[in-house]
């Protein structure tokens, strides 16, 4: 599985941008999909993640009621839906595939890893 993340850019705190993450090479509808991120000098950490029926999704606490994980598997994409910017926030924004889990949290769960889009908030 080829997994191709885009949507990254420059906004300022408060706005909104809308990550995409389509994959290529087999489907994803069997696979638990998740976003992670790494900002400058720390460790990637976890952020939303979406079951492979598109339910129970979950969040880290840093980002609940303002970031949003959906996928549309006819299209073989997944989306993470960012919105109240926080200077926080800037970082490179991962996606990732699960083959197992239902809804993994740890980067060990993961089999397939996209290139990474950066993402920048301004204050």
């Amino acid at each position: 599985v080829q997994l191709q993340a885009y949507g990254g850019g420059l906004v300022q705190a408060g706005g909104s941008l809308r990550l995409s993450c389509a994959a290529s090479g087999r489907t994803l509808s069997r696979y638990a999909m998740g976003w992670f991120r790494q900002a400058p000098g720390k460790e990637r950490e976890f952020v939303a993640v979406i079951s492979w029926t598109g339910g129970t999704p979950s969040y880290a606490d840093s980002v609940k009621g303002r970031f949003t994980i959906s996928r549309e598997n006819a299209k073989n994409t997944v989306y993470l839906q960012m919105n109240s910017l926080k200077p926080e926030d800037t970082a490179v924004y991962y996606c990732a595939a699960s083959g197992g889990g239902l809804v993994p949290v740890l980067e060990s769960e993961y089999d397939y890893w996209g290139q990474g889009t950066q993402v920048t908030v301004s204050s």
